[in-house]
């Protein structure tokens, strides 16, 4: 175990799932007690997607559709698809040097920032070794 590296993480901070219809998605975990924390559009591949992050309690779940290209290889999946679990990080950029001290496979070059939260947020990924992917995340 790498201590330097474990206490970077406070808790687990989202689950990221792609869905196909954002709206039936969002009345879904509704009726599960999640109320919408958060809205925002991203962009993949110069289209526009949706993102929302539905909370109960201490659980957030982000729901993301994709622009309509992407929507073909999650609507072909018959079982569900969990994209991403990401962990809360008090400090990305310590995050970042450390992983990257350690030898994990970075996925970004650096942090990235979106305009999600009130003030933005910022994270990178790893791969595991199933190629699953492990978020960092700083909401500033």
């Amino acid at each position: 175990m790498n201590d330097k590296i474990s206490c970077l993480i406070n808790h687990l901070q989202h689950i990221g799932i792609p869905v196909t219809n954002i709206s039936v998605s969002e009345a879904f975990y509704k009726n599960l007690g999640f109320k919408n924390v958060m809205r925002s559009a991203f962009t993949e591949d110069g289209a526009t997607g949706t993102c929302i992050m539905m909370k109960n309690k201490d659980v957030i779940i982000e729901l993301y559709q994709l622009p309509a290209p992407g929507l073909l290889e999650i609507s072909s999946r018959k079982d569900g698809h969990i994209d991403h679990i990401t962990f809360d990080v008090d400090d990305i950029d310590v995050a970042f040097a450390a992983l990257k001290d350690a030898s994990f496979h970075i996925m970004e070059n650096e942090p990235v920032f979106l305009s999600f939260w009130e003030r933005g947020c910022r994270y990178f990924n790893i791969l595991g070794p199933d190629g699953e992917r492990l978020e960092f995340n700083q909401i500033l």
